[in-house]
C-alpha cells in the first residue's frame, strides 16, 4: 500500500482517452496510456512490472492474459455497471480489487430506457423520416400498433437501475412485475422466480440484468414464444442476454411485435437484418451517454484508484473481489 511520502505510483489507463482521466491525478501518478488490447505489447517490461492500478475507461477486454502482465497490481478500476469485460475470478485469485461505477449513471439509464419504450411502442422514430419524407404533406401517419396504455411490464432484473425503471413506469400508471435470481429487497412489485411465466403473464420485458456466462442468451426462442405477437422486447443491459438470430427470427416471423435495442452481441457491429426492420428502433450503446453523466463516471474511476492509493477502501468495489480490512 501506497504512503504519503512514497515513491511514484504507476498507473495504466487502458482504453479511450477521456479529459476527466487524464487530468484526474496529481504528480504522485506516472500514468501510461494504452488504447486496445493489442497495444499493450507497446508497454515495456519494466514498465508493465511497476503498474499497481488500472484504469479502464471502456468496454476492454481486461482478462486473464491482461491482468498477468502486471505482477504488482493492486486494483482494476472500471467504467461503467456492467463488468463482465474483467475477469474477476483472476482478480479474487490474486488479490486484486475490481471496481466499477454504480449509481452515478443510474437515473440516467432510467430516463434512456424509457425513451427507448416509448419510441419503439408510438413508432417515433419511424414516425420521423415519414415527416422527413415528405409523406404527411399528402396522408397523415398511420396510427401506432404499440401504446404504454395497454401494456405490462416484466422487468428482467431489479437492480439499481430497474428499480429507477420501475419508478418511473409506476408513475406512468403502467403494470410491472419483475424477474431475478432472488427477490429484491424493498421492492413491492411482484416477483416470478420464473422467468417463462413472467414473459407468459406479460407483453414487455425490459432487460436490466447483467451480461456474463451466467446470463448469456437468458432471452431465447422460447421466452420470445411466451411473451406472444404483442410482444416488445427493450435491451439496456448487454447483447449477450438475448439470443440475437433467435430475436431476428422472432421479429421476422411475428412471435413478436418489436424491439427497442442499445447493446449487441458484436458492438459496434450490428446485423443487417436488424438494420432494415422497421419495428426495431437501434441506439449505438448510449444507455448513460450524457456529458454530465459520463464526466461522473469517469471522475468515479479516478476516485476509486486515489481512494486505494490513500490507504482508504475503494468507494464502490464489486461483490467478486472483497475489499480486505486497510
Amino acid at each position: 500500500m501506497a504512503t504519503a511520502g512514497s515513491g511514484k505510483i504507476d498507473l495504466l489507463i487502458y482504453g479511450p482517452r477521456k479529459p476527466v482521466v487524464d487530468n484526474g491525478f496529481s504528480e504522485r501518478f506516472v500514468r501510461h496510456n494504452v488504447e486496445s488490447k493489442d497495444d499493450l505489447d507497446g508497454l515495456s517490461p519494466d514498465v508493465a512490472a511497476r503498474i499497481r492500478g488500472i484504469a479502464v475507461t471502456g468496454l476492454r477486454p481486461t482478462d486473464a492474459t491482461v491482468l498477468s502482465r502486471f505482477p504488482k497490481l493492486e486494483i482494476v478500476s472500471s467504467f461503467g455497471v456492467g463488468y463482465d469485460h474483467v475477469d474477476s475470478a483472476h482478480a479474487r485469485e490474486r488479490d486484486i480489487v475490481v471496481t466499477n461505477t454504480p449509481d452515478v449513471l443510474t437515473e440516467e439509464v432510467a430516463d434512456t430506457t424509457i425513451g427507448l419504450l416509448t419510441a419503439t411502442l408510438r413508432e417515433f422514430v419511424k414516425a420521423d423520416r415519414y415527416l422527413r419524407s415528405g409523406l404527411w404533406t399528402t396522408q397523415d401517419y398511420p396510427l401506432s400498433v404499440g401504446s404504454l396504455r395497454d401494456r405490462k411490464v416484466g422487468m428482467v432484473g431489479m437492480g439499481r437501475i430497474g428499480q429507477a425503471i420501475a419508478r418511473r413506469l409506476d408513475a406512468a400508471r403502467v403494470p410491472v412485475v419483475y424477474h431475478s435470481r432472488n427477490p429484491a429487497a424493498g421492492v413491492s412489485h411482484q416477483h416470478y422466480p420464473s422467468l417463462i411465466e413472467m414473459a407468459t403473464a406479460v407483453d414487455t420485458l425490459i432487460v436490466i440484468t447483467p451480461g456474463g456466462a451466467a446470463t448469456a442468451n437468458l432471452i431465447n426462442a422460447d421466452v420470445m414464444k411466451a411473451l406472444g405477437p404483442r410482444g416488445v422486447i427493450i435491451n439496456m443491459a448487454r447483447g449477450s442476454v438475448i439470443d440475437e438470430p433467435a430475436l431476428i427470427a422472432a421479429l421476422k416471423s411475428g412471435t413478436i411485435l418489436a424491439a427497442g435495442l442499445d447493446v449487441y452481441a458484436r458492438e459496434p457491429q450490428v446485423p443487417d437484418e436488424l438494420k432494415a426492420m422497421q419495428n426495431v428502433v437501434l441506439l449505438p450503446h448510449i444507455g448513460s451517454a450524457s456529458l454530465v453523466t459520463r464526466n461522473a463516471m469517469d471522475q468515479l474511476v479516478v476516485d476509486n484508484l486515489k481512494a486505494w492509493f490513500s490507504g482508504k477502501p475503494p468507494l464502490t468495489p464489486i461483490a467478486e473481489t472483497p475489499v480486505k480490512d486497510r
